[in-house]
Formats: C-alpha cells, sequence, structure tokens
C-alpha cells in the first residue's frame, strides 16, 4: 500500500475513532443528565414538611428518623444554621424510619402535618426520645401521652396516620432513599449535593458554598 493511501486509511481510523468516542462520551453525558433528573426528583416531594422561606436560595433536605439519637442531637444544630442566616434557607424533612416500630411513628408525624403540627410534634417526640425509644425499638404505644397537650385533634390524628395516602407517603420516602442511597440518618442533601462525610463541620460548609455560589450567580 502506498505511503498516501496509509494516510488516507489512517485518516479514516481517526475520524472513526473520534466518532465513537464523541457517541460514547454523549451517551455517558446523558445518563448522568438523567440520573440526576432522577436523583432531584427523589429529592423533593410535595408532601413533605418545609421549614423556611420558598424563595430561599439554600434547600436542605433531611432524611430523618424520629426515633434516631444522632436526628435528635442535630436538630438544634439546623436550626441554629437557619437562625445564622434568616430567610436564606429552607429545609425539606423526609422520613427514613429505619428502626424497628418507628414507621408507625412517622405516620403520626406525617398526620400531624396535616394539621400544620409537625414541628410541634417532631420536637415533642425528639425532647421525649428516651421515653418512648427503648433498645432502639420505637414504642409508639408510648408517645400519646404526652402528644396530648399539643392541642392536636386526636381522634383525626390517629384516623389520619392509618390512611392509605400516610402509608403511601412513608412507602414514597423509604423509595426515594433507597434511589438516593440512603443508609443511615440523618442524611443531608444541600441544593442536591450529598455530605462529602457526616458531620455538622461538612453540613456547615455545603451550607456555606451554596449560599456563596447563590451570591455570584
Amino acid at each position: 500500500m502506498s505511503r498516501g493511501k496509509l494516510y488516507a486509511a489512517a485518516a479514516v481510523l481517526l475520524v472513526l475513532a473520534l466518532g465513537l468516542a464523541g457517541l460514547v462520551y454523549k451517551n455517558q453525558n446523558d445518563q448522568q443528565t438523567a440520573q440526576a433528573a432522577q436523583n432531584q426528583a427523589a429529592l423533593v416531594r410535595a408532601h413533605s414538611p418545609v421549614f423556611g422561606s420558598a424563595s430561599a436560595p439554600v434547600h436542605i433536605v433531611e432524611f430523618l428518623d424520629p426515633a434516631c439519637g444522632t436526628c435528635a442531637d442535630f436538630y438544634p444544630f439546623v436550626k441554629e444554621l437557619m437562625a445564622a442566616h434568616p430567610g436564606k434557607i429552607k429545609v425539606s424533612v423526609r422520613y427514613a424510619p429505619f428502626h424497628r416500630g418507628s414507621d408507625q411513628v412517622v405516620k403520626v408525624l406525617q398526620a400531624a402535618h396535616k394539621q400544620g403540627q409537625f414541628k410541634q410534634v417532631l420536637e415533642a417526640l425528639f425532647a421525649a426520645q428516651p421515653l418512648w425509644v427503648q433498645n432502639h425499638v420505637a414504642q409508639v404505644d408510648l408517645i400519646w401521652g404526652f402528644l396530648g397537650t399539643l392541642g392536636l385533634n386526636m381522634d383525626r390524628l390517629r384516623a389520619d396516620m392509618n390512611s392509605p395516602e400516610t402509608l403511601q407517603v412513608v412507602q414514597q420516602d423509604l423509595a426515594d432513599a433507597n434511589t438516593l442511597g440512603v443508609a443511615m440518618t440523618p442524611e443531608f442533601f444541600v441544593n442536591g449535593k450529598p455530605l462529602p462525610k457526616f458531620g455538622y463541620e461538612d453540613l456547615k460548609k455545603l451550607v456555606e458554598e451554596a449560599l456563596a455560589s447563590a451570591k455570584t450567580s
């Protein structure tokens, strides 16, 4: 084969290789885009309780279990972050009832949410956690005494917690937790980004980065 033909064949192979590489890159990019869209859909659901301004530039999504001691410990830290940046942070709460028996307790939380008292009930549950969580097992029968002092419509609360709609909410949150790889609680996402490693300083840093990014955008 002549040198000219060799050059021509090499050029054709190079074009084919570049085209194949471009196709592979496009396919990977499309897959990443689709995965990102799927993750975003799994992060935010209309049924979730939300704290803070709807227009806040920083959105924390927290998967929590009311029977989780670390969730109770972290709750004040999240409130501190919101207080330090008024109007800049909103928090969506998702259910991840990984402790045995906790699925019934998150149903109570969702039923309280329908009465506009999610925050009050969550804080009461965290405050009394040692009384109703025994050997890492949630005892839903032990929560009614202190919930009765919060001004809830208890008959409606019990009816709502046992409704198919509430069960669907809990199942959806668990499915979304699985999609996002949430295996422990609490788990935080800040503007869609998971914590690189668990810890308050890591959460604070991710929030500060999101706030700085919002200022420059």
